[in-house]
């Protein structure tokens, strides 16, 4: 029986700091399960390499001496070794192309790949997450963003004092910041000029209640989405208050066919009946956050051609989109790619389609950087590892020659099976068309 795993150093992105297992559920691994925890060296690691040896891990240049190895991002496909397990967020579920190449290389080499995202309940609720990370980092840029963007439109606010999420030491310190610019709000209130305030939400998972437990640290009142088409018109309208939508689908999409209704489970089986009516609401925000799940079977809600048509009317009330689900050319269309920490904001011009990297142009500000937990890296490593601890014996210990559906894997895990010994298992058997 194996008792060795390996945790390996993240290289897909520069300032990428996370870890799926962080030293104190190291230790606990080693103490009470008595497994040897091999941890590749790494300068960047949010959690230093000392940190790993106290806590009785054995620092190694590689972890060829690991059957088993844990990560967050995807791996290098020159990194993979025959018949090993590996356990990261591959991102191919979706048949995303730029990663068949990758689980081509696993499949050649016979590998077992367990991915996080897939790690479900029965009900389909996932067990292992960074989502709520990723909600407050993506708030935190967001306000950033807005107030930078302001600046440079010769529009003085409160939110220019605030930092990008990761030049605060702690989640604590700038949820600190944030209650200050609150406070700021409330005794003195916002511009006219971009007054009323307006903060909408797509989704309402994880990601979505991440980003609102920011936004709550502000003078907030929440509206409907069919009371922000009236609030313009309401009269006078307080400029110490910041209005929250929450999107939900049946405000965001409506029936092609008039005579039918809209039904949630209807729509997520057969979405391709279903259309956008979002574009409604565009007008009326002020900040956009979008926190949904996304693929392309499902409807875009903001358009490159809406956004010309919009634009071509003035500048409008919208001035941030913060795009957290980050799907290149997906629900937010001038999302053209995931952006990287040290370069987290682009301006899209709509006249020109075209994108240009900072605070300054013509157009609407889009924040999508593609690593948004990994701005909070201690906090949203501790939480992963909580989530991933109850599973982590199971994966180690498997007996991964014997049939799929013979394995002793938590059933769980089992489910978040991609690949044993280089196949598809049955759940993933779709991604074939994906492959060729």
């Amino acid at each position: 029986m194996n008792n060795t795993i390996g945790i390996r150093h993240e290289d897909k992105y520069k300032m990428e700091r996370r870890v799926a297992i962080p030293p104190e559920h190291v230790r606990r691994l080693i103490k009470e399960k008595n497994l040897r925890v091999l941890v590749e060296k790494s300068s960047k690691r949010v959690f230093t390499d000392d940190e790993y040896r106290q806590a009785g891990a054995e620092l190694v240049d590689d972890l060829s001496e690991a059957p088993v190895i844990f990560g967050v991002k995807e791996v290098p496909s020159s990194y993979f070794e025959p018949e090993k397990t590996y356990v990261f967020f591959s991102h191919v579920i979706k048949g995303q192309d730029y990663n068949m190449p990758m689980l081509k290389t696993m499949m050649d080499q016979k590998c077992n790949l367990i991915d996080y995202e897939t790690v479900v309940e029965e009900s389909g609720k996932r067990l292992i997450f960074f989502g709520h990370y990723a909600g407050l980092a993506g708030m935190i840029n967001s306000l950033w963003s807005f107030g930078q963007r302001l600046n440079v439109m010769g529009i003085h606010t409160p939110f220019a004092k605030l930092k990008q999420a990761h030049k605060y030491v702690s989640l604590f310190e700038a949820k600190e910041a944030i209650s200050e610019v609150g406070f700021e709000i409330a005794k003195d209130g916002l511009p006219d000029k971009i007054k009323p305030m307006v903060v909408g939400f797509t989704g309402y998972g994880n990601v979505s209640r991440g980003a609102q437990e920011i936004l709550s640290l502000l003078p907030v009142k929440e509206i409907s989405a069919q009371e922000l088409l009236r609030l313009d018109k309401r009269g006078e309208l307080s400029s110490n208050v910041i209005y929250k939508v929450v999107f939900r689908e049946r405000d965001m999409v409506t029936p092609i066919d008039s005579n039918q209704s809209f039904e949630l489970k209807d729509y997520f089986n057969y979405p391709h009946k279903y259309q956008s009516v979002f574009e409604q609401y565009i007008p009326h925000l002020t900040i956009l956050m979008n926190c949904m799940y996304w693929d392309d079977r499902y409807p875009k809600i903001v358009t490159k051609s809406y956004l010309e048509g919009l634009y071509s009317k003035g500048e409008p009330k919208l001035k941030v989109i913060g795009d957290v689900t980050c799907d290149p050319e997906g629900s937010i269309e001038c999302t053209h790619k995931g952006t990287e920490i040290d370069d987290p904001v682009f301006v899209y011009n709509p006249f020109t389609r075209e994108p240009k990297m900072g605070f300054e142009g013509q157009g609407i500000l889009d924040m999508a950087v593609d690593i948004l937990p990994s701005e909070l890296p201690r906090e949203s490593s501790l939480a992963f590892g909580d989530a991933l601890e109850q599973f982590i014996y199971g994966i180690a210990t498997a007996d991964y020659e014997a049939d799929f559906e013979n394995l002793n894997l938590p059933l769980p895990i089992r489910r978040a099976m991609i690949l044993h010994k280089g196949e598809l298992t049955p759940d993933y058997q779709y991604l074939k068309e994906y492959l060729k």
